[in-house]
């Protein structure tokens, strides 16, 4: 971890190094990552889902100059796919060349490392440096109880056992961190492996730094009333409330239709970047989309994107049209 220290002094280091690869993390962030870095400790990354969690490993790798590997996890994942595999017509093509030699094979010969198949825990273990890799196992929540079991000795000891050939210990322990959306609580066991962080959804100011990154083309402007939408739009009653991945697709969205502010007109052609349930956008559009990016109310009417009479000027109908009707696009950007 050597390389590491100098690389990473302190966590002011850190944090300025990703703030230099696009990742803006405030100090408590900067200061678990950190020390997951220098302690060679794993971290749990918790948060609602688009806050910063997968892009906060893939920022630290870039910051470490080494690779990302990635175990996306999922219901049914087992040891094998997540760990190694036997490759099984290589073998079976060695038994034959065997047999056609008149040789019997040996066990110890077909099982070796010439016929392993590294998947992502292995091959983070087995990273040959000079520095460690970063080890990004993603939404560990949606994986099984027995899943997390078998993570133990990974995240205890840098190391995994194959039965064929013995424990395999990393030359270069990886940087581990992992994420979770909390759809379900993890076992206290993988908890108490862990460094532990949650991830806030931050402040409008926050998130609209982050667009402008993440979108240079957007003004200034819109990337606040971008940020100020999405903020407004969490603040009601919604299945999947948006978080900063949805603001990001959003205001990339309007910068390709050429979109020079957020108004009413604007926000109901793109609604479908931000939310992704039509029962969200049925709560969006009976919240009234004027309130949702903050155009001034004095009335029923919209002028541009201020509400004035009962008469739309310069703009459709706030709300949007209903499910069927046309000028809605609620494909993903």
């Amino acid at each position: 971890m050597s390389d590491l220290a100098e690389l990473l002094p302190d966590v002011t280091a850190l944090l300025t190094a990703l703030d230099e690869v696009s990742y803006l993390a405030d100090e408590p962030l900067g200061t678990a990552l950190f020390l997951a870095a220098r302690m060679g400790q794993p971290i749990l990354l918790e948060g609602e889902p688009g806050v910063g969690k997968t892009e906060a490993a893939k920022a630290l790798a870039q910051v470490l100059d080494t690779p990302m590997i990635r175990l996306q996890c999922y219901e049914g994942l087992t040891s094998a796919e997540a760990l190694y595999e036997w490759n099984y017509p290589r073998q079976l093509l060695a038994i034959r060349l065997a047999e056609a030699r008149g040789e019997a094979p040996r066990e110890a010969d077909l099982f070796s490392d010439d016929y392993l198949l590294e998947r992502p825990l292995l091959a983070a273990l087995e990273h040959p440096g000079p520095r460690p890799a970063v080890l990004l196992i993603d939404e560990v929540d949606r994986g099984d109880d027995e899943f997390e079991a078998f993570l133990f000795e990974l995240l205890a000891e840098s190391a995994v056992t194959i039965p064929e050939l013995g424990t395999r210990r990393a030359a270069y322990p990886p940087v581990v961190v992992l994420t979770s959306n909390r759809t379900r609580d993890l076992h206290d066991a993988l908890k108490r492996r862990c460094l532990y962080h949650w991830i806030d959804y931050p402040d409008a100011s926050r998130v609209a730094a982050i667009i402008r990154r993440r979108v240079p083309e957007a003004s200034t402007r819109l990337a606040a009333q971008v940020a100020a939408g999405v903020d407004r739009l969490r603040g009601l009653d919604l299945a999947k409330p948006p978080g900063i991945a949805e603001a990001i697709s959003w205001a990339s969205a309007l910068n390709v239709l050429g979109a020079t502010e957020l108004d009413v007109t604007a926000a109901r052609q793109t609604m479908g970047t931000v939310l992704k349930y039509a029962e969200d956008l049925q709560a969006a559009r009976a919240a009234d989309l004027a309130t949702v990016v903050g155009s001034t109310v004095v009335g029923s009417t919209v002028v541009g994107s201020t509400v004035v009479g009962s008469t739309v000027v310069g703009g459709p109908v706030v709300g949007g049209p209903g499910p069927g009707e046309a000028g809605r696009d609620s494909s993903d950007a």
